[in-house]
């Protein structure tokens, strides 16, 4: 029978879920409130969504790099001091006197994200045993999808209550807190090797290019965040206007759809086992497109009936295509994870970005009418371009959460 190590198993599956939760409930809180945000700054749509496209886009920027700067100079020292500066950028969101401002502290929030949560994956991978790295990266994931909801959800209501600036105020707290927490759950890296450098490990980096397998996987993991981002910031002004008329309090509570993705996101992994990749992940996508085109429905319970199917869809989605890349990828597994990581998140950004383009030239079913055409480029690829026959996923196969 195995035994758990001698060091606080329990304390450090408290800090990686801390470290997720963090990282998240900043990246997502302006979601829920964009319309009231939009009315308060002047500004249309499509303007005020680039606050999620700077924080997706600083993201992408620095997620495939964070990898090799924390292979030179540790796991816990990179994680702990950003999320203590993460709480920073936050609370200069809280008190941005114009939309540049905010959009500005957004960017450089997102810039200090991917040493959390890439840092923290591979924290994981190397310090727990096999046997024990799927539990940890269970409780990652779990603290992660938690965050993105309640940044959405909290913000939401404490907006309606005390107002967008204290709600951001009480996260910024929050983040500090829980870096702080860290810091002291977190034991230091017994596993770690130094790489050689910061050259080295670029040059295993830009092998990942002539993978066929992971270019076509890095396309999918674009199309997940591109659909996701698009469907949850444009539905908000939807369901914002008449005849529904939602207050940031219910706007945020839609994001309970969301904890039914992260339900079921863990059964992915049986469906894989039972029918194969591509075989699985042509249903989901047609599915997930039958979930866009109900948002198209009148009645607000089929409107919230079809973001739970998106919501359930793409976190299944996201789950596969991660796992796919730590299979396809011969080696450098990290950098590869953070290559995807930046399609994802370069895949973000232009849901939003495009996404305001559609909303100007025809409201919410320009906007659904994109994503489903995103969506039947993904279903291509997945198709055509996916190996019809890869060995079993390894170990640890942790998200990036929606």
């Amino acid at each position: 029978m195995r035994s758990a190590p001698r060091f606080g198993l329990t304390a450090r599956q408290w800090a990686v879920g801390l470290a997720g939760y963090c990282t998240f409930v900043n990246l997502y809180s302006p979601q829920a409130i964009l319309p009231l945000l939009s009315t308060e700054f002047g500004a249309g749509a499509a303007e005020i969504s680039t606050i999620m496209t700077a924080s997706t886009l600083a993201v992408a920027l620095t997620a495939p790099f964070t990898g090799t700067v924390a292979d030179v100079l540790g796991r816990k020292r990179v994680i702990v001091t950003a999320m203590l500066l993460l709480g920073l950028p936050t609370l200069m969101c809280a008190l941005a006197p114009n939309l540049h401002a905010l959009v500005f502290w957004r960017f450089v929030q997102g810039l200090v994200m991917p040493p959390v949560f890439a840092v923290t994956i591979a924290y994981i991978g190397d310090e727990w045993e096999p046997h024990e790295a799927t539990a940890a990266a269970g409780v990652y994931t779990s603290g992660a999808s938690i965050g993105g909801f309640s940044g959405r959800f909290i913000t939401g209501v404490l907006s309606d209550v005390i107002g967008w600036r204290y709600a951001l105020d009480c996260i910024a707290l929050m983040t500090l807190a829980g870096g702080i927490a860290v810091l002291f759950l977190l034991p230091r890296e017994r596993k770690f090797i130094r790489s050689e450098g910061l050259v080295a490990s670029g040059k295993q980096m830009l092998q990942h290019f002539r993978n066929m397998q992971l270019l076509a996987t890095y396309a999918v993991g674009f199309g997940v965040l591109f659909c996701f981002v698009s469907t949850f910031t444009y539905i908000n002004f939807r369901l914002a206007a008449p005849p529904y008329d939602l207050s940031a309090t219910w706007l945020g509570a839609i994001f309970f759809v969301y904890l039914v993705g992260s339900g079921l996101a863990p059964m992915a992994g049986w469906a894989v086992g039972r029918f194969g990749r591509r075989r699985f992940m042509i249903p989901v996508m047609g599915l997930w497109i039958g979930g866009v085109l109900l948002t198209l429905s009148e009645p607000l319970w089929l409107i919230v009936l079809g973001l739970t199917i998106c919501a359930s869809c793409g976190l299944i989605c996201q789950t596969i295509s991660t796992g796919y890349v730590t299979i396809t990828a011969k080696a450098g597994r990290s950098s590869a994870v953070g290559l995807y990581v930046t399609s994802f998140y370069i895949g973000g950004s232009f849901g939003a970005a495009l996404g305001g383009i559609a909303w100007i030239f025809g409201g919410w079913p320009a906007c659904a009418a994109m994503i489903v055409a995103i969506q039947l480029g993904m279903a291509a690829i997945i198709y055509f371009a996916w190996a019809r026959r890869v060995p079993p996923a390894p170990a640890i196969t942790p998200v990036e959460p929606l």
